[in-house]
């Protein structure tokens, strides 16, 4: 059965390249590519935790119109700064701050913040839940 298998999650971008640089410079990530001449250009990407992540190239890419990769992350506020440092922007939506950060006054939720990637899909970086939450 399926409980049994190992899955993992997978995306388009119109650039391979922009994706390989963004996800391996700009994020950290170990990224391996690899192509095939039936599909084209991928990249395989080692998740922290396990999992992986396919991307793959599509001419006619539209962007996630939802969040399609969540990071959670002991040192938010750390890791928002060096996101910064290296170039991320944060989306200021409805239910952040002018920053782009989203906390719950109430300490029910974690701090959050959503970014794009290089082809417009949708990244969230989160404090790590305590159990208590």
């Amino acid at each position: 059965m399926l409980s049994d298998s190992k899955a993992f999650a997978s995306f388009s971008t119109n650039d391979i390249d922009k994706a390989q640089e963004f996800y391996g410079d700009t994020l950290g990530l170990d990224v391996k590519r690899w192509g095939d001449e039936g599909m084209g250009e991928m990249l395989w990407i080692p998740l922290p935790g396990g999992g992986r992540l396919f991307i793959y190239h599509k001419e006619d890419h539209q962007p996630a119109t939802h969040t399609v990769l969540n990071f959670e992350v002991d040192d938010f506020d750390g890791e928002v700064a060096a996101l910064r440092g290296k170039g991320v922007t944060f989306e200021v939506l409805e239910w952040t701050d002018e920053t782009g950060i989203a906390r719950d006054i109430e300490g029910r939720m974690p701090a959050t913040a959503w970014f794009k990637d290089p082809a417009g899909n949708w990244i969230l970086i989160g404090e790590t839940m305590t159990e208590e939450a």
